[in-house]
């Protein structure tokens, strides 16, 4: 395993005593001389005899720890085969949809991955199904004997007909970008696009962006820019006129500093926008756009007369220091036009004048609005639709509730640059029970329409669930079209035609696809109904079966205790946490782990993970808590939390805790908690502001103290909005005050760790520029001082989500081991 154990306290399958037994055994040196003996080299010299005895004649204290070490070795094995059937099961990625040839049916293609342990990666292939449907409203899959490995490839992208697939493979040195064009049976062409073009396309699923024209003639896509020259040195010291290529005789400096976007974003170049046409294989860049706006999420405007003039795009500006965007819908984004670079204007054409001024071809399309992303351009090319997270840019929050809005566009393809955005879908501040909550993207398909063309279908957090929604662009009207009375999530993959496959999963369900379809041929008073499709792609061992047959879980409504000190009604609302136990009925309950997600504005949904059901595989009842704060819940209850974190969500889990012993769900001597970022950030003050209350804790990446954090992540201004609330934003700077850091400081697990004394395990990353490890070392290093019993592994080449395949292995696998060990 790709992994370094610091002991500061021993693994905790490996003891100091047994080490240095082992050892000795292996070199023993000779006695010293008789006389010059002291009473320590004596005692030492007993304790290697009786260390050479059989171990029934051994130390009984030794013996108790070799008995530990050994039955923890053991637990460890146990666990690490279980985890590996759970992470066997696989996930689908992707999915298309195309209508065949001969106008009957249809066929699917499934991008699908799973862990490959030995490689740490995943394997990637494509398993592809005829549709076809019978009578009865009945459908069947014919799936392919065997998948197809798609070995090396970085992007798999259908052209909008099905009839051929782009297949981008990105290198992983300084080798050109290799694109390929299949056909139905061949391999119709293959470009190998240089460094000095453009460096890897970027398959990040935020800022990229891969859109075939309309005649398929054309691929427009976001890539890494050109590296910049850098000085260069030789044996006669600078060398003037250099060029990128290499040479034995000279070497490269580093050339000045450039920002970055942050966490996962370490190395990579600002995205550009580039145009291949896929007969020449000429690759132009579009021009225009200026070097402050990094690009992303590209589609082509529908043609005029037959005509691709325009690209769509979205650009994120960063004049000054580029903070992290990863996970941080706060950051400012516009939609942007510009002209196809094939494309030669006419003598008659009519031109607009773009934002930077005389020449410019690049024009600002929603300058009124704050943030704007994901476009999609209805059918008949009327509306350009898109969604925005100006609720998290205007508040500093990084995690918001989004909304739906769309512009007129031209049908003859004369843009007038000055249109209205009207809303689809505001932002829903508070919702009455049972109704929707506000939309909480999770997903948007490349081609979301219905026949009607103006039928959007899309994923969406409600309270602790996905659903899925259909949403009339016309009238903005919202449905939940996936089952109510499901509290399984649910997740769109594809469209077939006015039908949908979708995939449902839950705690104790491994994903299920699912094809839905109308009752009645009437979209706007549609009600769904929806099929099982047999399938291999989520195939789990009978073992997983088993366990997975054992347990339940159902959504838990936990009232807010401090109701007065709300400021909103949606504050003083029910907050929801996921209960997973067996169906069993014991005497005493089993132990409970408590999960908690980071954010804070993120949520934990009840969906199938193969980490936690692995952990519920164990013995343990889970308690999965969306403390206010949580997306999915209405946007007043998510605005409650900055300003107030480390006291109001520590409450609300505190108070979820509670419920459940109460409920007699819980026994309240056999807790453990485990997070990861500011889930950890709420583990470690948990055990510091309730230090009785967990007899072991788990923690990913924390956040411990935010006085050290402020100055080394990739966002800052998380720092001043978290704590500070919304005027955080005008607090932000560089240069932190004394008052500001006192009041990080206040705010911080690291304030109460004087009164920690619970077992802690910590799992860092050494690549982490979200929240550097030095944080969480900072805080293990203290329960170290206080002797407070812990274990750490630093993963050397992870970044903040630890989930490389073998990090994520180890990672569970310890906090499996960690847990048994402590609650037994």
């Amino acid at each position: 395993m790709e992994s370094i154990r610091v002991s500061i306290a021993a693994p905790i399958w490996s003891s100091p005593e047994l080490a240095l037994e082992r050892r000795r055994r292996r070199r023993r040196p000779p006695p010293p001389p008789a006389g010059r003996r002291s009473s320590l080299s004596r005692s030492a010299g007993r304790l290697s005899a009786l260390f050479a005895m059989d171990v029934s004649q051994a130390d009984p204290l030794k013996e108790v720890t070799l008995g530990t070490v050994m039955a923890t070795e053991e637990e460890y094995a146990s666990q690490s085969k279980l985890l590996q059937e759970f992470t066997n099961v696989c996930s689908i990625d992707k999915a298309w949809i195309f209508q065949s040839e001969k106008g009957k049916g249809s066929q699917a293609m499934f991008s699908v991955s799973q862990s490959n342990l030995l490689a740490n990666k995943r394997r990637k292939f494509i398993l592809s199904a005829q549709i076809a449907s019978g009578s009865s409203n009945s459908v069947t899959f014919q799936w392919a004997q065997f998948p197809v490995e798609m070995a090396n490839a970085s992007l798999i992208v259908p052209s909008p007909s099905g009839s051929k697939l782009l297949i981008v493979k990105n290198p992983e040195n300084d080798s050109p970008v290799q694109l390929e064009i299949w056909g139905s049976s061949q391999l119709e062409k293959e470009f190998h696009i240089p460094q000095s073009v453009h460096g890897s396309v970027y398959t990040d699923k935020w800022f990229e962006g891969v859109s075939w024209n309309f005649d398929e003639s054309l691929i427009a896509y976001v890539a890494e820019e050109p590296a910049p020259s850098k000085p260069t040195f030789d044996s006669s010291g600078y060398k003037k006129d250099s060029s990128n290529e290499k040479d034995c005789g000279s070497w490269k400096g580093q050339g000045d500093f450039e920002e970055e976007w942050g966490e996962t974003y370490a190395g990579k170049r600002k995205p550009a926008l580039f145009v291949i046409d896929i007969q020449s294989g000429e690759v132009r860049a579009v021009q225009g756009i200026a070097s402050s706006l990094s690009v992303g999420q590209v589609i082509w405007a529908p043609s005029s007369g037959g005509i691709d003039q325009h690209l769509v795009f979205v650009g994120w500006s960063s004049d000054q220091r580029k903070l992290g965007i990863r996970y941080c819908y706060n950051r400012p984004c516009a939609l942007y036009v510009t002209k196809n670079p094939f494309h030669q204007s006419e003598a008659n054409e009519k031109d607009f004048k773009g934002d930077s001024g005389k020449g410019s071809t690049l024009y600002n399309l929603t300058q009124s609005i704050s943030s704007a992303f994901l476009p999609r351009f209805s059918p008949d090319g009327k509306y350009l639709l898109f969604l925005s997270a100006k609720s998290a840019v205007d508040s500093g929050a990084h995690g918001a509730t989004n909304s739906l809005h769309k512009i007129d566009w031209p049908v003859d393809g004369e843009l007038s640059l000055h249109r209205s955005i009207v809303d689809v879908i505001p932002v829903i501040m508070n919702a009455e029970e049972g109704h929707f909550p506000g939309l909480y993207f999770s997903g948007l398909l490349t081609n979301p329409w219905l026949s009607d063309g103006c039928t959007m279908i899309l994923s969406s957090i409600w309270g602790s669930s996905e659903v899925i929604l259909a949403v009339n662009v016309l009238n903005g009207s919202v449905s939940r079209i996936s089952p109510t009375e499901s509290s399984a999530s649910w997740e769109i993959l594809s469209l077939d035609g006015d039908n949908i496959v979708a995939v449902s999963s839950s705690p104790t369900d491994v994903p299920q696809l699912k094809y839905g379809y109308l009752i009645d041929k009437t979209i706007s008073s549609a009600s769904w109904s929806w099929l099982d499709i047999s399938s291999s792609i989520f195939k789990c061992s009978e073992k997983v079966k088993m366990l997975l047959g054992s347990l339940q879980f159902n959504i838990i409504k936990i009232p807010v205790k401090n109701v007065a000190a709300c400021t909103t009604k949606g504050a003083s609302k029910p907050f929801e946490a996921i209960f997973v136990s067996t169906k069993s009925k014991n005497d005493l309950p089993d132990p409970l782990i408590v999960v908690l997600h980071g954010g804070p504005h993120a949520v934990a949904i009840s969906s199938f993970s193969k980490s936690l059901a692995f952990l519920s595989s164990l013995g343990f009842s889970l308690l999965i808590v969306n403390y206010r704060g949580s997306i999915g819940f209405g946007e007043e209850a998510l605005q409650s939390l900055p300003g107030k974190v480390g006291s109001q969500d520590v409450d609300d889990v505190l108070t979820a805790i509670d419920h459940a012993v109460n409920l007699g769900l819980a026994n309240p001597s056999r807790i453990a908690v485990v997070g990861g970022s500011h889930g950890g950030f709420l583990t470690t003050h948990l055990i510091g502001q309730a230090p009785d209350k967990f007899i072991a804790a788990a923690t990913r990446n924390p956040v411990c103290n935010l006085g050290l954090m402020v100055g080394t992540t990739d966002i800052p201004d998380w720092c001043y909005v978290e704590s500070f609330g919304s005027e955080g934003k005008n607090h932000f700077t560089e240069a932190p005050s004394a008052e500001h850091l006192s009041l990080f400081y206040s705010k911080s697990p690291i304030s109460h760790l004087h009164k920690v004394k619970t077992p802690t395990l910590f799992l860092l990353s050494a690549k982490d520029l979200r929240v550097p490890f030095s944080n969480g070392l900072q805080y293990a290093r203290a329960l170290r001082e206080k002797g407070v019993e812990h274990k750490v592994i630093v993963f050397p080449h992870d970044v903040h989500g630890i989930d490389r395949p073998q990090s994520d292995f180890e990672s569970f696998l310890n906090i499996g081991v960690w847990f048994k060990k402590y609650c037994k």
